[in-house]
C-alpha cells in the first residue's frame, strides 16, 4: 500500500514539473481533486485514485497537457471579454477555446499531440453510447464534433434526432467560418470574436427555453388544440428564423468585429460605390475576380531568371550605389539595429541557488571563504519570434531610381534584422510580357469572350526566402536593377501570394511590408474588363488581410498615396526618404503592444 502511495506521489510530481515546464509558469499552482481555483493561473486536476490500466495514466497526462497548453496560450482577460451570455453558451464558448490551445499545443509539441489524440480515441469509445441516448444539447458532444473539424479526426456518426439536429445548426455555422477560425488560431482576441459572434448567432439559451416550454405544455392538460397549435407553429418559425443564416452576412458580422466603425473614404461616385464593395469578404470577391488562365504564371527564384554571372555583375551595380549612401545606411542599420536589441536586452535574477554561476560574486568567496556561491538566471523577454516579408513592386513605372531604393532598403533590412534574430523575406511581382503575352494571345485565338478576367502571365519573383541567409541570399538583391525585368504591376494577386506565404510560417509575430508606387495597372486585363478590375482585387484582398488576420500589413507609397487601399500606409514624394521611412515605420511596429497570442 506504501508503495502504491509512492506510486502515485511520484507521478502527481510528475505531472506537475510537466505543466510548469510547457507552460513555463513556475509559480502556478498544481492540486489534485480540490475545488476549481478562481485563478486562471493555477492548475486543479482530477483526484488520482488509481493507476492500474494504461488508460489512467494518458488521461491524466493529457488533461495535465491541456492544462499546460491553456496556461501557456490563453489570455484570461480576452477570454472573458468576449465570453457570451448564457450558461450553455458560456460552456459552448470555454470548449472552442480548448481546442484553439490544444490545436496549437499539438502542432507544436509532437508528444502532446499523441497523448491527446490518444485520450480523444479512447473518450471517443467510452462516450459513444452516452451521445447515442443523449437527448439534450451535449457539451461533450460538441468538443468530439469540433475536434474534428480542427484536428480533421473521425467524428462520430450515430446520433439520435436531437443530435442530429443540433449538428446541422453546428454544420450550418462553423463549416463555412474554418478557413477564418484556423487562420487566427495565435490570434485569441480575433479567434474568440468570431467563436463568440457565431455561438451568440445560434441562440443556444433560446432554443434549450423553447425545449423547456414544450415539456410544460405537454403537461397541460386544459390547453386547448387550437392553442398548442398556434404555440407550435410560432416556435418552429422561431427555430427556423434561428438557423437560417446566410453566408454571405454572417461572415460579413464576424468580419466586421474587428471594425465596426468602417467609413467611407472621401472618393466621389463610382469610387465610394466601389469603397462599400471592398467591404466584402473574399470568398465573394473571389468569384467575382477571374483569370482567364494561369497556365503562363510562374513563381520563380532570382538565382533561376539570370546566370550566376549576370547577377554577380548586377550586384556590383548596387553595391556602387551601396558606397554612394555608405553614411545614410549605417545610420539607418544602427538606428534600427539599436531598438531591436533594446527589445531583446538580456535581464537576469541573481542571488539564486541554482542557474548559471554569477563570476561578479566570486570575490565574496575568496574574502570569505563560508559564503555560498551565487548563481544567475535569464529572465524570459517579450521579444516574439517574427518574420517580416518584404513585397516589393517591379513593375515599369518603378524604373530609375525608385527601384534602386527599393533594392538597397531590402538589402539593408535582411542584413540589420538577421543580426537580430529576426527572419526576412524579400519578393517581388512583375508580369512576364508586355500587353498580355500568352494569355491575351489563347483569348485572341479563343474569340475574344467578353469580360475574362485577368489576361497577362503572372511573374512572381523570391530574391530571399525567409530561411535563406543574407550572404547566400544577396546577389539576387541585385536583379532588381535588370534592364527589361520591369513590366506590369497586378497587385492583388501578389498580395494573395505574399500573404499565403507569409500565412503558412511558425513565427509567432508577421509583418507584411509593401512597396509600391501607384495603383495596379495591366493594360491588357483593363483593356477587355472594367477600368477599375484590378483596383477592386486589390482593396478587397488588402481588406480580408486587415480584418481576418493576425499579419500585420504596411504599405509605404512611392509619390502615391496608398491609404486608400491600406489601413496603415505611408507616401513619400522623394524616394531618398524611402529607406528612412522604412526603417522609422518598422520600429514603431515592434515597439507597439501587440495581442496576446
Amino acid at each position: 500500500m506504501e508503495k502504491k502511495d509512492t506510486h502515485l506521489e511520484n507521478f502527481k510530481q510528475a505531472l506537475i514539473s510537466t505543466i510548469k515546464s510547457i507552460s513555463e509558469k513556475n509559480d502556478c499552482e498544481v492540486s489534485f481533486g480540490k475545488q476549481a481555483s478562481k485563478n486562471y493561473n493555477n492548475v486543479n486536476l482530477p483526484e488520482i485514485k488509481k493507476l492500474e490500466h494504461f488508460q489512467d495514466f494518458l488521461t491524466m497526462r493529457a488533461k495535465a497537457d491541456s492544462e499546460a497548453l491553456r496556461l501557456k496560450y490563453s489570455n484570461e482577460d480576452i477570454f472573458n471579454t468576449y465570453k457570451p451570455k448564457g450558461k450553455m453558451a458560456e460552456e459552448l464558448y470555454e470548449i472552442a477555446e480548448k481546442i484553439r490551445y490544444e490545436k496549437i499545443g499539438s502542432d507544436t509539441f509532437k508528444g502532446i499531440k499523441e497523448n491527446l489524440a490518444e485520450n480523444y480515441k479512447e473518450n471517443k469509445k467510452n462516450t459513444k453510447n452516452e451521445e447515442n441516448i443523449s437527448e439534450n444539447l451535449s457539451a461533450k458532444t460538441f468538443e468530439n464534433y469540433l475536434r474534428s473539424l480542427f484536428f480533421e479526426v473521425e467524428k462520430n456518426k450515430n446520433y439520435t434526432k436531437n443530435i442530429k439536429e443540433s449538428k446541422k445548426l453546428w454544420d450550418k455555422n462553423f463549416k463555412k467560418n474554418m478557413n477564418i477560425l484556423k487562420m487566427n488560431l495565435k490570434n485569441q482576441e480575433k479567434f474568440n470574436q468570431i467563436i463568440s459572434k457565431i455561438i451568440s448567432n445560434m441562440n443556444i439559451e433560446n432554443k434549450n427555453s423553447d425545449e423547456n416550454k414544450m415539456q410544460e405544455e405537454n403537461n397541460l392538460q386544459d390547453l386547448s388544440n387550437q392553442e398548442k397549435q398556434e404555440k407550435n407553429d410560432q416556435e418552429s418559425k422561431q427555430q427556423k428564423d434561428d438557423q437560417e443564416f446566410s453566408t454571405e452576412s454572417d461572415l460579413l458580422d464576424i468580419k466586421n468585429l474587428t471594425r465596426e466603425n468602417i467609413s467611407d473614404e472621401e472618393v466621389e461616385g463610382s469610387d465610394r460605390v466601389e469603397n462599400r464593395r471592398a467591404k466584402t469578404i473574399f470568398s465573394e470577391s473571389a468569384k467575382k475576380y477571374k483569370v482567364y488562365t494561369k497556365e503562363f504564371d510562374e513563381v520563380i527564384k532570382a538565382e533561376d531568371l539570370e546566370s550566376d554571372e549576370e547577377l554577380t555583375r548586377l550586384r556590383t551595380s548596387l553595391d556602387q550605389l551601396l558606397i554612394q549612401l555608405k553614411n545614410f545606411i549605417s545610420k539607418l542599420a544602427n538606428k534600427l539595429q539599436r531598438k531591436l536589441l533594446a527589445k531583446q536586452n538580456r535581464s537576469w535574477d541573481f542571488d539564486l541557488e541554482e542557474g548559471t554561476l554569477d563570476t561578479s560574486k566570486l570575490t565574496r568567496i575568496i574574502i570569505d571563504p563560508f559564503n555560498s556561491l551565487s548563481f544567475k538566471k535569464e529572465k524570459e523577454t517579450n521579444f516574439k519570434d517574427t518574420l517580416v516579408t518584404i513585397l516589393i513592386d517591379n513593375s515599369g513605372s518603378m524604373r530609375g531610381k525608385p527601384i534602386s531604393v527599393a533594392a538597397i532598403c531590402a538589402d539593408i533590412l535582411s542584413r540589420t534584422l538577421e543580426r537580430c534574430s529576426v527572419k526576412v523575406e524579400v519578393l517581388g511581382f512583375t508580369t512576364k510580357h508586355w500587353k498580355g503575352g500568352l494569355s491575351r494571345e489563347k483569348w485572341t485565338n479563343n474569340k475574344k469572350p467578353k469580360f475574362p478576367g485577368r489576361l497577362n502571365d503572372l511573374r512572381h519573383i523570391i530574391y530571399k526566402s525567409a530561411d535563406t541567409p543574407w550572404r547566400q541570399a544577396k546577389k539576387n538583391m541585385g536583379l532588381m536593377l535588370k534592364e527589361g525585368l520591369l513590366k506590369e504591376n497586378i497587385d492583388g494577386e501578389a498580395l494573395r501570394w505574399a500573404f499565403n506565404k507569409t500565412n503558412k510560417r511558425k513565427e509567432e509575430r508577421k509583418i507584411l511590408m509593401v512597396i509600391s508606387d501607384g495603383a495596379p495597372v495591366d493594360d491588357s486585363t483593363l483593356s477587355a474588363n472594367l477600368s477599375n478590375y484590378l483596383e477592386n482585387d486589390l482593396k478587397n484582398t488588402v481588406n480580408l488581410i486587415e480584418q481576418l488576420s493576425s499579419i500585420e500589413l504596411l504599405a509605404i507609397g512611392i509619390g502615391h498615396d496608398v491609404k486608400r487601399y491600406y489601413k496603415k500606409a505611408v507616401k513619400i514624394t522623394d524616394v531618398q526618404d524611402l529607406g528612412d521611412v522604412m526603417i522609422n515605420e518598422l520600429t514603431d511596429l515592434f515597439s507597439e503592444k501587440k495581442t496576446v497570442h
